[in-house]
């Protein structure tokens, strides 16, 4: 493992931001990125003003399939008879990727509107707390856990990981998940792409010269590909 990477575990571990680039051939963005479990209001106010793109909460194969969380997608195909006019969205022609991570969106019970930064703080931190308890339940124990403490829709956008995750696919969903599986942690991210005042992603340049600035640790997504690689996770 490389100094930088070691340097971004030990961030992460501390509840401090990574940035994370995918990769030149994919969508060329970079997110910013922060352990769900150490989510504060703080951390969701830096995420809208200094990336400013949507806020995204990921939860690994085993929650999700624990929780009974589907993909967006797959719920859409099933409204395909009673809404036919969805099945012309389907995003077959996606130019990074083959398959959305898209799942639902949330907000806790506890919160009001949920957006505000405080809100979205406390959904994101206790349905990581809850990912951690799913563990030791059933599965109908674990949906009637997430029933009673969340509602939907809300205003957290969910990010299925793959099962496999950089394994199956090499998205931002699953460079940050399985970096935090390499730190020892729930693999639970909240990303958020940075924008340009351009009106486009920030440019891999621009970024970096942010992460000098704010003493942030900037990963390409080969280096946590490669270590992946070579971890026991992968195999």
């Amino acid at each position: 493992m490389t100094a930088n990477l070691e340097e971004a575990i030990k961030a992460l571990r501390e509840g401090r931001f990574v940035l994370i680039f995918d990769s030149d051939s994919r969508e060329a963005e970079t997110d910013m990125v922060i352990a769900s479990e150490k989510m504060t209001y703080e951390s969701v106010r830096s995420m809208r003003k200094d990336a400013g793109g949507l806020i995204c909460t990921t939860v690994p194969a085993e929650t999700w399939q624990k929780l009974d969380l589907p993909y967006l997608a797959e719920l859409f195909v099933e409204a395909y008879n009673k809404h036919p006019g969805i099945r012309l969205l389907a995003p077959t022609d996606l130019p990074y990727d083959t398959k959305s991570a898209f799942g639902i969106t949330i907000n806790h019970r506890r919160t009001f509107t949920g957006i505000p930064d405080n809100d979205r703080a406390l959904t994101i931190s206790e349905l990581a707390k809850l990912g951690q308890r799913v563990e030791g339940m059933t599965q109908d124990e674990a949906k009637e856990a997430l029933g009673k403490e969340f509602r939907a829709p809300g205003h957290v956008f969910l990010l299925n990981s793959q099962p496999g995750m950089l394994n199956d696919r090499k998205g931002h969903t699953e460079l940050s998940s399985s970096l935090l599986t390499m730190a020892g942690m729930y693999p639970s991210a909240t990303v958020c792409e940075m924008l340009g005042e351009d009106g486009r992603s920030l440019r891999k340049e621009k970024a970096q010269e942010y992460a000098r600035r704010s003493g942030l640790v900037y990963l390409d997504g080969a280096e946590i590909i490669d270590a992946w690689k070579a971890s026991k996770w992968s195999r």
